[in-house]
């Protein structure tokens, strides 16, 4: 083992100080590789593994996933955010149930052409259930790999991109044909998760430590090149909780914007349109405190109003039609309140207070809602 050969080091690493507890690593099937990469994207494995666990326990395998409705999918999701990866996850489920009679391709180029699978993630999925020989690129391993070459710039710029996956072959080409790619796979995404963190390095732990670029010039602490931040944005919102006989008035979330496909009070973008789409109701109105939520590029102050309707429910509730800050065709959307989308008018229904906890809602509509009726409420992301 030499110094021309990262990856045997890496994997003899990963043999001796890598992580072998995970639910993940207990299996060569791809189901559960695939769920666990999905899981794993922009979410740390502590909050990964309870969620990885319970959704095994209701969805065990691609079929079961597959014929299940979406609405059960995003509520056994919910609390992991970025509800995009588990719509993904549904539709890629039932693409391999129609197209591949529920079994997954061996070979990373056929998964990258699966629904949410991305050249990273099949590779990972390739390597972990058939040893094939691909290279990986996830957040972990761009930044050990930036360190190692002391790569300065954005480290998700194309031309850097480039040359990480440049890089990450050529490590592959300098091993051994005996390498264990389980191993190596693994200990790339182990060392970027535990010893070259994104705060503090801890170099003395690391076998690329010799040959690092960025410990032999001092940079280990400044590299990868940060992101620049711009102040967060807070946007304002009017929530709606239309009640009446122990049902909420509830609208699914368009695929679209925040919190999609889950399940949320109908929203307003300002207090004048949240009283006029009132006007036609009849009961008493009650403003409730603000809350505020925070997600990575922005922040949302919901303002709830609860309206509690007399006699049985009506049928339907004409909410939907509410201004929308939707840009004109070819304008920019910066700047444009990501939570006023209005759902599709068919996608509302009375929600029995009974049933919340089956129902998946965004986390701080389930918590308002805890505090309001003292019940049961399963709490989502």
């Amino acid at each position: 083992m030499s110094l021309s050969d990262p990856a045997s080091r890496i994997a003899a690493w990963q043999a001796q100080a890598g992580r072998h507890d995970l639910p993940w690593q207990r299996t060569h099937d791809p189901y559960r590789i695939w769920l666990s990469e999905i899981m794993l994207q922009q979410t740390q494995a502590a909050t990964v593994i309870p969620y990885y666990e319970r959704f095994l326990g209701r969805f065990p395998d691609v079929r079961t996933l597959a014929d299940a409705p979406l609405d059960a999918v995003l509520q056994a999701w919910a609390g992991l955010g970025y509800y995009a990866r588990a719509r993904n996850l549904h539709r890629c489920a039932q693409v391999l149930r129609d197209d591949h009679g529920g079994q997954f391709p061996d070979s990373a180029v056929a998964l990258a052409e699966l629904p949410g699978i991305g050249r990273s993630t099949a590779a990972a999925i390739a390597a972990f259930a058939h040893e094939e020989r691909t290279p990986i690129l996830d957040g972990n391993v761009r930044r050990v790999l930036t360190r190692y070459l002391a790569l300065e710039g954005d480290p998700t710029s194309a031309r850097t991109m480039q040359t990480l996956w440049r890089h990450a072959q050529a490590w592959l080409d300098a091993a051994p044909a005996s390498l264990n790619m389980r191993a190596y796979t693994q200990g790339q995404m182990d060392l970027g998760a535990t010893v070259c963190t994104r705060g503090t390095p801890d170099c003395d732990r690391c076998p690329l430590a010799p040959d690092c670029a960025a410990r032999l010039q001092g940079l280990q602490n400044v590299l990868p090149t940060p992101r620049v931040r711009r102040e967060q944005p807070r946007h304002h919102c009017w929530l709606l909780i239309a009640e009446c006989q122990d049902h909420i008035w509830l609208q699914r979330r368009p695929d679209a914007g925040i919190w999609g496909g889950l399940w949320a009070p109908p929203i307003f973008p300002d207090r004048a349109a949240l009283e006029a789409a009132c006007v036609p109701l009849d009961g008493p109105v009650q403003n409730l405190a603000a809350i505020e939520h925070v997600f990575t590029h922005f922040r949302l102050l919901l303002q709830p109003v609860r309206l509690r309707l007399a006699g049985p429910p009506p049928k339907f509730l004409a909410l939907s039609a509410m201004p929308a800050q939707h840009p004109k065709p070819g304008a920019s959307r910066r700047g444009a309140n990501p939570a006023i989308i209005p759902p599709d008018a068919g996608l509302s229904s009375w929600i029995s207070i009974d049933t919340l906890a089956d129902t998946g809602m965004p986390a701080p509509i389930a918590r308002l809602l805890l505090s309001l009726y003292e019940r049961t409420v399963r709490s989502s992301g």
